[in-house]
């Protein structure tokens, strides 16, 4: 394989590539770990000459460029709060958002877009675009280290894991070996594929195994498909106890994810229900009062009554953090900056694919 026919968004693609310039595991492992960690290739104090092949040290430069290409910073977005989404372009012009998390986290994108199509979501309002690779995955790692140390990596900003999971899984290997991210510190979310927990359970004693996100949003499975249309139909039962299986295998609780909606599933019914669901398990329920979005018609409800849930859920034996969703004040819900620069790129006469709908009206 030449250098100009490896597909530099393929993490597989480029270890073939380093081996066709003769390098060993231990040449691999020092490229790949110096990239993603956002340091030059000529780091260190051992001479390349007295290290690499011949070959690949001739071909860093290049090997350099390649992956430094994969994405671009296109604009960033700093919150009060600590946080900064970023506007990330990939090599071939498409748009995915990263997200800086104050204490050393990072929100990636697995998708350009999403097919799962959550009604209150921008992301899921233009559809599944494209899979982001496993290369471009760890590159959003890599850009955000150029600006800010990052620890910690969680799959929660645009696309569905379930759906890139070759992808996702490969980077996730890759970060939690040369990209020194601490295995309970790398977080896939899912909307709950059963190709999730299969894959999970299928990783080998030396593999890197994720800790789970998983989205609930809703104790009532009729509500939950009406919110997640084109979700699994797998109900929140189900999705609990294949949770709570991940979650004693690996030691690390699971997080529940919940997106508090105004008068839809804010109620003492579903509080109710997540205690039925919850008490007694290793979980965490994160409470994410909703962002809201242009163009859609869901609301967040007040403080007051998001801390009274978290209130009543603690008490009553489910932990539960109450946190707001990271760039509030920049109108930087997931999808919002994208679909904001596709619609400036249409002004400037650039073809582009957004959707506005109104709430889908879901019984109460």
């Amino acid at each position: 394989m030449s250098l100009a026919q490896t597909d530099w968004r393929d993490l597989t693609a480029i270890r073939q590539q380093l081996r066709a310039l003769g390098a060993n595991a231990k040449h691999e492992h020092r490229v790949l770990r110096l990239w993603s960690q956002a340091q030059p290739q000529d780091s260190g104090k051992r001479r390349l000459e007295n290290f690499m092949p011949t070959a690949l040290r001739e071909a860093l430069p290049h090997l350099s460029a390649q992956l430094a290409g994969l994405t671009r910073l296109r604009s960033e977005h700093p919150g009060e709060d600590g946080s900064a989404r970023l506007l990330v372009e990939l090599g071939d012009g498409q748009t995915v958002e990263s997200v800086l998390l104050p204490r050393g986290g990072l929100c990636v994108s697995s998708q350009v877009g999403c097919a799962v199509g959550c009604v209150f979501c921008m992301t899921g309002q233009s559809g599944l675009l494209r899979q982001v690779g496993s290369a471009e995955i760890v590159a959003q790692v890599a850009l955000a280290r150029t600006l800010r140390p990052v620890n910690k990596v969680v799959f929660m900003g645009m696309g569905e894991p379930a759906h890139n999971l070759d992808n996702v899984l490969a980077a996730i290997q890759l970060l939690g070996t040369a990209g020194n991210i601490g295995h309970k510190n790398l977080v896939l979310s899912t909307v709950g594929d059963p190709r999730v927990f299969e894959r999970l359970h299928a990783l080998g004693p030396g593999e890197v195994k994720p800790a789970l996100a998983l989205s609930l949003h809703t104790t009532r499975p009729e509500l939950r498909q009406q919110l997640l249309p084109r979700a699994p139909r797998i109900s929140p039962e189900e999705l609990v106890e294949a949770g709570e299986a991940w979650a004693r295998a690996t030691g690390y609780p699971i997080q529940y994810q919940w997106t508090l909606l105004d008068g839809i599933n804010d109620t003492e019914a579903e509080i109710d229900g997540i205690v039925r669901l919850l008490a007694g398990k290793y979980a965490i329920m994160n409470m994410i009062p909703y962002n809201t979005v242009d163009g859609l018609d869901y609301r967040r409800p007040s403080w007051e009554r998001a801390a009274h849930i978290a209130r009543s859920l603690h008490r009553r034996g489910v932990l539960t953090k109450l946190r707001q969703s990271a760039g509030q004040d920049v109108d930087g819900g997931c999808g919002q900056l994208r679909a904001r620069a596709l619609a400036y790129d249409e002004g400037q006469g650039v073809p582009v694919r957004v959707i506005r709908r109104a709430a889908v009206p879901l019984d109460r």
